[in-house]
This record gives C-alpha cells, sequence and structure tokens, in this order.
C-alpha cells in the first residue's frame, strides 16, 4: 500500500466536480496525499433527512474495488455494509435452479446498496482534515482560460463563480465538465443507447427479515431477450432490476395497466411474483432508466483538469464493473503519484489517459458481451458445461487458464488484457466443445490430447 503523507494546508487546493461514488473516493485520495480538496455536487447531500436517492440499483463490489478502498484504508469499513455473492443462481420459467461459482472456494463478489456506499464515503471524506464538501451546487459552465468555475446554488438560484487550480470531473456519465471539454478542438465523444430500458422493483423480506431467495448470491431470470436479476439487500430484500426493450411485443411500451403487468410477470417470472408484493405499484411509480456506453478522448485539458469515473468511461452494468472501474481511475492515479511526485500534472495526466483509455474501451466491450452471457447464455446447457470444462481446463494448467470472468473481476489484470486473453480462450472452447457432451468426456483420451496440443500451442499466458 501507498504511504500517504499527512495533510498540509500549504499543498496546492484541488477542485473535484461531483461527490458519487468515486468523487468521494478520489477526495480521501488527494487528501491524504496532503492536498487540501474542494468538492462541489449538484444533488443535495445524500444523507440529510428529505434527500430522494435518483437510483437504487445494487452494485457488485470485486476486487478492483476492494483494492481502491484498501488504499486509502477504508476497505474493512465499507465490508460491513456489503453482502458477499459467491455464484449466479439461475431461474428457469418453471421456477428450476442452476447454480453457477463466479470463481474458487472463497472467491465472491459483494452486493453494496450504492446509497449506502456514498454516504459512508462522505462521512469518511468528511472527516478527512482538508476536505471541504459543497451540495447543491450545480455547474453551468467552466472557463477553462481563467479556470473558473460558473455554478448555481439550487436552493437559492444565485449564481457565482469559484476559482480552481487543478479539476478533477467525476460527474457521471452526463458529466457538465467533459460537457465544457467537447467544445474543445479536436476533442472525441460518443454516446450509445441500448434499446433496452431498466426498472428498479423489490423482492420483500419475509417474516423477521428473512431473505427468500438464497442470500449469498446474485440471481438471474433469463428470458432470451431479456433478464431480471436480484441482488440482496442487508434488510433481508432483495433490489431488482428488470432489463426490458423500451419497445416491441414483450417491453416496457406493451405494459400500460397494472393488468398487462400482472399477467406478463405470471407468465414469464412466475417464481418471483409472489416474492414482490408491491409489484404493480413499484412498476409505474419507479422510472424507467436508460443504458448508456460514453467514450471520449482526450480525459484531459492541458495539465489543470482531468475526467475520471463515469465521466470519462460510463458503461452498461452488466459486468458488475462501472463503480469498480471508476474506483480503480483512482487506484491508477495514486500510483501515478508515487512514480512523478505530487506537482508533475502534465506527466500524470498524460500516464493517466494513456493507461486507462484502452483498458476502459475494452471493459466497455466486456460489459455489452456479458450483456449477451446473461440474457440468455446462462440458461443453455451447452453453455454451462462449457463453463465446468473451462474449471477443468484451469485447475489442471493453473495460472496458465484463467476464466475470463475471473480475470476481470478477481484480479487487476488490465482489462484489455484480460479481453485479448478472453477471445484466445474463446477461440479455444469452440475448437474444444464439439467433442464434449457431458464433464465426464473432459477425461476421454482423444479431449486430453486435444487440450494438450491446444495449451502447447499457446504461447501467451491467459
Amino acid at each position: 500500500m501507498a504511504t500517504l503523507a499527512p495533510f498540509s494546508p500549504a499543498t496546492e487546493r484541488l477542485t473535484v466536480m461531483g461527490a458519487g461514488l468515486v468523487g468521494s473516493l478520489l477526495s480521501l485520495y488527494l487528501a491524504r496525499r496532503g492536498h487540501a480538496v474542494e468538492v462541489f455536487e449538484r444533488r443535495n447531500d445524500p444523507r440529510r433527512a428529505g434527500f430522494q436517492e435518483g437510483r437504487s440499483i445494487n452494485l457488485a463490489l470485486s476486487d478492483r474495488g476492494w483494492k481502491a478502498l484498501g488504499g486509502v484504508g477504508v476497505a474493512d469499513d465499507i465490508r460491513q455494509v456489503g453482502i458477499p455473492m459467491s455464484g449466479r443462481v439461475m431461474h428457469d420459467v418453471h421456477g428450476n435452479l442452476t447454480r453457477q461459482p463466479y470463481g474458487h472456494e472463497g472467491q465472491a463478489i459483494y452486493s453494496v446498496n450504492r446509497g449506502h456506499l456514498n454516504r459512508r464515503l462522505l462521512d469518511l471524506a468528511e472527516a478527512q482534515p482538508g476536505v471541504t464538501l459543497h451540495f447543491g451546487q450545480q455547474c453551468t459552465g467552466i472557463d477553462l482560460k481563467t479556470k473558473e468555475l460558473h455554478l448555481r446554488d439550487t436552493a437559492t438560484q444565485q449564481e457565482h463563480q469559484a476559482p480552481y487550480a487543478r479539476l478533477f470531473g467525476t460527474d457521471g456519465a452526463f458529466s457538465a465538465v467533459r460537457s465544457t471539454l467537447q467544445r474543445t478542438d479536436r476533442f472525441d465523444y460518443s454516446q450509445d443507447f441500448l434499446d433496452y430500458g431498466y426498472k428498479e422493483l423489490t423482492i420483500a423480506a419475509g417474516p423477521g427479515g428473512a431473505w427468500q431467495l438464497e442470500k449469498n448470491a446474485l440471481h438471474i431470470w433469463p428470458r432470451g431477450q431479456y433478464l431480471m436479476i436480484a441482488l440482496p439487500n442487508l434488510d433481508g430484500s432483495f433490489n431488482a432490476t428488470l432489463f426490458f426493450p423500451f419497445e416491441g411485443p414483450e417491453s416496457f411500451a406493451a405494459l400500460q395497466t397494472p393488468a398487462e403487468v400482472t399477467a406478463f410477470f405470471d407468465r414469464v417470472f412466475p417464481d418471483a411474483v409472489p416474492l414482490m408484493p408491491a409489484l404493480t405499484e413499484e412498476f409505474f411509480a419507479h422510472p424507467t432508466g436508460s443504458l448508456v456506453t460514453v467514450k471520449c478522448f482526450p480525459w484531459k485539458h492541458g495539465d489543470d483538469v482531468l475526467l475520471l469515473g463515469d465521466a470519462a468511461h460510463a458503461i452498461v452494468p452488466f459486468y458488475g464493473q462501472g463503480m469498480n472501474a471508476g474506483f480503480e481511475d483512482c487506484t491508477v492515479l495514486n500510483s501515478l503519484f508515487e512514480a512523478h511526485g505530487d506537482s508533475d500534472w502534465a506527466s500524470i495526466f498524460a500516464e493517466f489517459q494513456a493507461q486507462r483509455k484502452p483498458n476502459n474501451d475494452a471493459m466497455a466491450d466486456l460489459a455489452l458481451y456479458n450483456f449477451v452471457e446473461m440474457r440468455d447464455r446462462v440458461a443453455d446447457p451447452n453453455f454451462l458445461l462449457q463453463k465446468k470444462i473451462e474449471a477443468k481446463i484451469s485447475a489442471q494448467f493453473p495460472g496458465r487458464w484463467v476464466p475470463l470472468y475471473s480475470q476481470v473481476t478477481f484480479s487487476d489484470t488490465p482489462y484489455a488484457e484480460a479481453w485479448a486473453a478472453g477471445q484466445r480462450q474463446d477461440a479455444i472452447m469452440a475448437r474444444l466443445m464439439p467433442r464434449i457432451k457431458a464433464e465426464a468426456d473432459y477425461d476421454l483420451p482423444e479431449v486430453q490430447a486435444l487440450v494438450q496440443q491446444e495449451m502447447a500451442t499457446r504461447h501467451e499466458p491467459a
């Protein structure tokens, strides 16, 4: 773990725009390196009474995220509000269950509530000497020449300005900081929306706060062209998310009445319906969210503005890596401070985007790849058999064959390297699986000969 300097008020004051998950963690990293940090956030303080959480979707915290939290000594604190999930449980249309472990014994991802995690990180940031939080401050523009933020107080509607020396944009997929950079010369930007939206629903806790589904698992109802997932909460409930087309015969547009919603869920998710007593009320009360991938470049402006997290690389949630990738941005940035010192901003910003851009582009592709897997492949017996065979190869060739999911989720292998290795392994499995009809076939001499041949011709580690 890097040694962090004690706070010194003489150090350069830094500005963070956005006090969400990445912004609050980044402010901790910067302050513990000795910088004074001023944080501006458009929303009201989520820790105050009456705050309305915009998104309740649960998040999957995995190794990259834990490493980032550990880098500022808060991992143990956060672990208290997470629930380990050691694998997937798939629910077919008849209510039959199939289990698939995520990794080896003892490996798990953690279900954490976005709001709880954000509030805890804000508490930790506010308690850190040198951090000042400003809520209800909407960024209406940035003057890059004079290095001035144009802000509007959302309570009073008063406009004011605030100078900055270095500005870190962590203000999400629709970032005001990035919006300013988009108007600079030769700034590349794309946003791609899926034809799918999402709706947050609740699987209720049982009597006495009991979990009515297996607690330590991520539950998936794969239905070919759409799916529902559920992640456990500490109170015994599950946050369920329906990922569903916006338009079409089976879509949000097609479900316009409580009767239509009930009939659809009874037919498609029959084992979940008895556990969702507020289904129709929530379906119409909760907003339908959209799913967007954002790519842009450069992530910096000179040596005084830098984008991190969703502001630089928003992705769809199907690999559970959005938060983890943003947290890893903080880890990488801190390592660059270690390498270059705390004042060589030009080198730090340039190297940061050079390292992170290709990896987060790869993660965006991986998230879309996993959408197809979760939507329909996890219900395919041939796919489940392939996963068992991959586990056997991994056990037979430890360190030489690491499943793609494990590389992404249970290591800090750069995303681009993991994606390239995963594609090589997919090609091998495409040649191997036609010879295998059952798990026991893996031990057949002709199959073992092919496995040995494939592994012998692989020159790159997986």
